[in-house]
């Protein structure tokens, strides 16, 4: 490892990272230090010893989101003083926005002078929203090549097709520089909403609209789902179809994050993004190289067992050298997985999450 004291660590753990001349999307450990973010390989349940890259945080500029990958909403940006781009993917909006807070606060500590641009910026911003065209807006966000994108997306059961979440609202709001912050984001989105430039499709922005007071009706989250008005013929209306097999990625999320899993057959170790899901309780796992509509297995909680494993030595079933951290599910067809947490309170966390599901 560095040989900056551990006292020196802000924030680690997984993210995935684009590569720079092969532009692959790999699993790796990072540990951001007070001037610096590292990474490392991880294999066979251990982080390598030997650091694979380091990102130089001096006048390092974060764009988050980063919203130029298709499939990829979790994606920042860092550009460094020497001009390389790193592209990195986390497992959730909440992972991504702590990520690039923490990398931010980093940057902003190794200034040797106090910048007040930013506030500056943010105060003109609050008086600027007050006159905001939302025509241009909404044409801004209908354009075909630069605007929102449209997606299909699964709610108790139904799945709706060209619409999008309130989060991708958000994030495509900041993206483009509309807005400065996610607060300001969300009364913008609020007031296209009452506007009738938006429309609500499902039950949780439908829930919100009748319900919340008029700066909450709409939801920066990605389980509520809007649309453009009806009167905008944009490729395609909102359609709404049963189908059995999105049943089980219909539940509400509980809790997402980055997992080791051990393989059935080769016994190998990979990073594998780990989403659990309640109303039908199920827990999925895809491959963080490629997106999270797609599940690469999964399995449902009722009746299943959970475990934490003894940290002392390997347990049996376990394959590798590999300790600490890990728990083991038994499904109610007798499938045990393994899997192994970064740490042990995230081993410890996701035991009681699962739990409470079974």
């Amino acid at each position: 490892m560095d040989t900056d004291k551990k006292d020196m660590i802000l924030r680690e753990g997984f993210l995935v990272k684009r590569g720079h001349l092969v532009h692959n999307w790999k699993a790796r450990w990072f540990v951001l230090m007070s001037d610096k973010l590292l990474y490392y390989k991880y294999e066979g349940g251990k982080r390598d010893s030997c650091q694979r890259g380091k990102i130089l945080l001096e006048d390092c500029e974060i764009t988050c989101p980063f919203l130029e990958y298709e499939n990829r909403p979790l994606v920042f940006k860092l550009h460094t003083k020497n001009g390389a781009d790193h592209f990195l993917e986390a497992c959730s909006r909440e992972e991504r926005d702590d990520w690039a807070a923490d990398i931010t606060a980093a940057v902003n500590k190794l200034r040797t002078t106090e910048d007040r641009k930013v506030t500056n910026q943010e105060d003109a911003a609050g008086s600027q929203l007050h006159n905001i065209n939302l025509s241009k807006v909404l044409d801004a966000m209908y354009d075909v090549h630069s605007g929102i994108n449209m997606s299909t997306h699964v709610e108790h059961g139904s799945t709706y097709s060209n619409c999008f979440s309130g989060s991708a609202v958000v994030d495509w709001l900041v993206f483009m520089q509309l807005t400065l912050t996610r607060v300001e984001a969300v009364t913008l989105a609020s007031a296209l909403l009452e506007e009738g430039c938006l429309r609500t499709v499902g039950l949780r922005s439908v829930e919100a609209l009748r319900t919340a007071g008029l700066g909450e009706q709409f939801m920066d989250d990605s389980t509520a789902l809007y649309s453009f008005a009806e009167s905008l013929k944009k490729r395609g209306s909102v359609k709404s179809e049963k189908s059995l097999s999105a049943v089980e990625m219909s539940g509400k999320v509980i809790k997402r994050g980055y997992l080791l899993k051990q393989g059935h057959r080769r016994k190998n170790w990979k990073v594998r993004l780990f989403v659990l899901r309640s109303e039908p309780a199920f827990l999925h796992y895809f491959d963080p190289t490629k997106d999270d509509i797609s599940p690469s297995g999964g399995f449902s909680l009722r009746g299943c067992l959970v475990s934490s494993l003894d940290d002392n030595g390997v347990p049996s079933g376990v394959k590798g050298n590999i300790q600490g951290n890990l728990f083991k599910i038994i499904t109610q067809s007798d499938t045990h997985y393994f899997i192994q947490a970064p740490t042990h309170q995230d081993k410890m966390d996701w035991i009681e999450a699962i739990r409470e599901q079974t």
